[in-house]
């Protein structure tokens, strides 16, 4: 019944259809209990991928879709990359939803140089950023404590205190051992732009495909500028393959005279600003080749759920979409892994243990990859040409 339901996403009528036709004498409810309840174990794994997924990779995609609850609009938030896949669901899909959520377990806010350095970044007012650092308070258990904090301190407009929030959520992230090498991968939406970001090219070229030309001349302009962005995007996938700090300089001085060609399309110049504007964030593969230029990964990944939402609506209960959410984590995470999920699911049930946890294998899946590379690792072979401006 987990494997229809979460596998091959067969709604709750069907299944009790199903086990009526083979002779189950089985109520709905019951079904409901069997597909809901006592799945500790399975939330408790679930939980885990995500300590074990930060902690190992270089970098995560992001990307976050509606999530029906209970009559009302929320939000699915994914987490992962290669190794793993997480999905949680909440009310909001804010910036500070999204830290909460890196944060996993933990609800501790810290006020380190990180969380200054935010609020600065920020524009906080200097006023407002002087008076936490004065206060001798660093860290603190929840977000009550944190309210209090606060306010205790004159802090009460909405903008000062979620902007403070953030930084204090970075800290506590940090603080628990989140990596400060870590890049985030998004489409470039707001909420996802925290500490090392970089945005997707395919998402950014977007912005530009979809432009519509009314003559023959800004159908050229277009034209051309696609063109030459496909091609400054394949010289960078070559550079991925084999970093040579030589071409770095050339690369960014053809990202710069694309996003500055003269045409005489309104809507194209616009375009070019806004990538022009997002330079560093799509130009970071140049200091990290590991990380994508796309966040095709992520996108496929909530496809499954946002079949199930098209599938089965929203969820109506707390506890649906908990298991909503843990169960397409541990079967997206198998398939990445090469794991039946049917067997995976048999050996958690039965309680065989012949499958280590997903964490773990996540882990070892790093550590075998960066082995890999290592020994593998050859900087003799040329790099492919890349053209000049």
């Amino acid at each position: 019944m987990l494997y229809q339901h979460h596998q091959q996403q067969v709604p709750q009528p069907r299944i009790l259809t199903m086990l009526h036709d083979l002779g189950v004498d089985i109520s709905s409810g019951q079904l409901n209990r069997l597909l809901q309840e006592n799945h500790a174990a399975f939330h408790a794994e679930k939980e885990q991928l995500l300590a074990a997924g930060l902690a190992v990779s270089g970098y995560i995609h992001v990307d976050d879709t509606v999530a029906r609850h209970q009559g009302r609009n929320g939000y699915t938030t994914h987490i992962g990359n290669e190794y793993f896949a997480w999905f949680a669901s909440t009310e909001s899909r804010s910036r500070l939803n999204f830290l909460q959520l890196l944060r996993g377990q933990a609800e501790d806010y810290w006020l380190t140089e990180e969380a200054f350095a935010w609020m600065q970044e920020q524009k906080l007012a200097p006023t407002i950023v002087q008076r936490l650092q004065a206060a001798a308070a660093r860290t603190f258990a929840d977000e009550a404590a944190w309210r209090q904090h606060l306010e205790g301190l004159g802090i009460v407009d909405e903008r000062h205190q979620r902007i403070a929030s953030e930084g204090a959520l970075l800290g506590s992230v940090l603080a628990h051992g989140l990596r400060r090498d870590l890049v985030i991968v998004s489409d470039d939406a707001g909420q996802f732009d925290v500490w090392l970001h970089a945005l997707c090219w395919v998402h950014a070229e977007r912005n530009i495909n979809k432009l519509v030309p009314v003559s023959d001349r800004q159908r050229a302009d277009l034209e051309a500028v696609r063109g030459e962005l496909w091609q400054l995007y394949a010289d960078l996938k070559a550079y991925r393959l084999q970093p040579d700090p030589t071409h770095k300089a050339t690369l960014a001085a053809r990202f710069d005279a694309l996003c500055q060609r003269p045409t005489c399309f309104a809507l194209l110049r616009q375009a070019l600003r806004r990538l022009q504007h997002n330079k560093g964030e799509l130009l970071l593969v140049l200091e990290r080749p590991d990380i994508p230029l796309h966040n095709n990964l992520s996108e496929q990944d909530i496809r499954d759920f946002v079949t199930k939402r098209k599938i089965s609506g929203g969820t109506r209960s707390a506890l649906g979409r908990r298991c909503r959410d843990t169960f397409l984590s541990l079967h997206k995470t198998c398939r990445k892994l090469g794991l039946s999920f049917w067997d995976y699911l048999r050996d958690r049930l039965a309680g065989l243990s012949q499958i280590p946890p997903l964490a773990s294998l996540v882990r070892q899946r790093a550590a075998d990859k960066a082995a890999t590379r290592q020994a593998g690792f050859d900087n003799s072979q040329p790099m492919p040409a890349i053209a000049t401006v």
